[in-house]
């Protein structure tokens, strides 16, 4: 004879079905987020000086999105303007058959930062994701760490940071403007990075490579996209894949300081 349910099962029974169906209907690309395995993100970045024109594009929209001050002409002539985003300009032959190559250079994030080890005061360390980082409000502006670095990508603010009338009203909200005295450094975008892991979070999905592709400032206004970011730790990412290309080198590889900043050759041409 059968029985007839309790209501006590009833619930226990109507419990599990919805909890195995919102388990069952999780998206599978959250399980793949780096949050989720426990693994963390290594920010990294491919240049290709096959694609790169040397319109400059990049050094200057990294300036105005990180509120990079103007030197003016007594501190330019000097040798103190900053560039977290610079270019190199190597020459090669002599006229008329002088060639002219263009290499950009932010800061190149390494793996084992000679920087960080000569700072006193910890204003400068690496982060979890490979981020170097520089904490202006900690930096007493000894200048060992921009003594250290063989790629002479940091910079002192020999005075008091000042734009233009006309440019004060494009300063971006979300980068501190540095004051005198204090070193500073490219730093990936990383408020960009902050902003679009806020994003997918709210979207309840995990981050993609195509989030992050062009997420720098550099990146995004290149013309030829040159400039290619991502996470060197996840295999299929395009900055992984790149790094593998027989084009591939580093800055100073000799120096074993392992920058997270990948060069491609060009490649050569036939006539």
């Amino acid at each position: 004879m059968a029985t007839s349910p309790t209501r006590r099962g009833f619930l226990t029974d109507l419990a599990a079905a919805v909890t195995s169906l919102a388990v069952s209907s999780k998206p599978a690309s959250a399980a793949s987020a780096p949050e989720a395995s426990g693994r963390h993100h290594k920010w990294g970045m491919v240049i290709d000086l096959d694609r790169c024109t040397g319109c400059q594009a990049c050094a200057v929209a990294c300036r105005a999105e990180n509120n990079i001050p103007v030197a003016g002409p007594n501190n330019t002539e000097k040798g103190r303007s900053i560039f977290w985003m610079n270019q190199l300009t190597p020459s090669e032959g002599t006229y008329p058959g002088l060639r002219q190559q263009f290499i950009p250079t932010p800061c190149n994030h390494c793996e084992d930062p000679p920087c960080t080890k000569v700072c006193p005061v910890g204003a400068t360390s690496q982060n979890e994701e490979g981020i170097t980082q520089q904490v202006p409000d900690r930096c007493i502006g000894c200048r060992l760490c921009e003594v250290s670095c063989p790629y002479t990508r940091r910079y002192f603010n020999w005075s008091e940071p000042e734009w233009p009338t006309e440019m004060r009203e494009q300063l971006n909200p979300d980068v501190s403007v540095r004051p005198h005295g204090v070193i500073e450094k490219c730093l990936f975008c990383h408020h960009r990075i902050r902003k679009v892991k806020e994003q997918v979070r709210a979207e309840g999905r995990a981050l993609t490579d195509d989030d992050v592709r062009r997420l720098p400032a550099c990146a995004e206004t290149c013309p030829a996209e040159a400039i290619v970011f991502g996470d060197l730790n996840d295999p299929h990412s395009e900055v992984s894949r790149l790094r593998e290309s027989p084009r591939a080198f580093r800055l100073l590889e000799e120096l074993g300081t392992h920058p997270k900043v990948i060069y491609l050759r060009e490649a050569k041409w036939q006539e």
